[in-house]
């Protein structure tokens, strides 16, 4: 196991609870600062910040197939046994740190599970918290619900935790103070953000959330002040489809767009 995040992240640097301020998810993390503070000086170096080149444009055509990625975006469960190319997890990495984040705090934490032993835990876990949901279900809802298949951790080949670190003094607290959750909705973009870009490379995403958060941060040893966002799983898709499996499987059906917005 390993952890792979944005370059502001180091679990070890953060001070332990016993040195928090009075407000713990402004704590100033040195580490974080020196990356980010070597970051943003590069980009000051190239005129205060401003792009060298022209905006892109984007055409009709961009636009339609970017409506298209979006469509056949699916939360795979079923993985062949290929392995990713050298440098992929690490390029949609990249991609990911660029999504959006509550006051530039970039708060993600991202944790490679390689080792057997671990997998095999998190396997454990899931078919512990997997049979608790069932039984919370009756009559046809639990048969419908038992022949679904809700994860593909034996089949993924490549397998990674996402985080949230509040305590992260990076972006000094802009937009947490009233709303401190927006952090984990700057984790949620990332991991959004990186989904597409997966599924543009062909490569498939699965998020495995029917695992205890408390049991997880444990097991994969991080911090306990991370806050744990999901499990997931990476690799290519057996097959594909523009419809999510749980519509095919008539599990529930998609809303109409109009019916989720209000006007006031």
């Amino acid at each position: 196991m390993s952890p792979v995040t944005s370059p502001i992240t180091n679990p070890a640097s953060n001070p332990s609870p016993s040195q928090a301020t009075p407000s713990p998810a402004l704590r100033s993390s040195e580490a974080d600062h020196q990356a980010c503070g070597h970051e943003a000086n590069r980009h000051e170096a190239n005129g205060a910040g401003h792009a060298l080149g022209a905006a892109p444009e984007f055409d009709d055509a961009f636009r339609a197939q970017l409506v298209q990625l979006v469509a056949w975006r699916r939360d795979v469960r079923r993985f062949r046994p290929d392995p990713l190319p050298e440098g992929a997890f690490e390029r949609l990495i990249e991609t990911a740190c660029l999504a959006p984040s509550v006051g530039l705090s970039q708060p993600w934490r991202f944790v490679t599970v390689e080792e057997p032993a671990r997998r095999e835990a998190v396997r454990e876990e899931f078919r512990v918290c997997n049979a608790q949901a069932l039984a919370s279900y009756g009559g046809e809802r639990a048969g419908r619900y038992a022949a679904l298949k809700l994860e593909g951790l034996r089949e993924a080949p490549y397998q990674f935790a996402a985080f949230c670190d509040r305590a992260t003094a990076v972006g000094h607290g802009l937009g947490r103070r009233t709303m401190p959750e927006m952090a984990e909705y700057s984790v949620v973009a990332a991991i959004c953000t990186m989904w597409l870009s997966a599924r543009a490379a062909g490569i498939g995403m699965g998020w495995v959330s029917i695992l205890d958060p408390g049991r997880m941060t444990r097991l994969l040893d991080v911090p306990e002040m991370w806050r744990f966002i999901g499990y997931f799983c990476l690799g290519y898709p057996l097959h594909e489809d523009d419809r999510p499996e749980l519509e095919r499987a008539r599990w529930e059906g998609r809303c109409l767009a109009q019916s989720c917005v209000l006007r006031r």
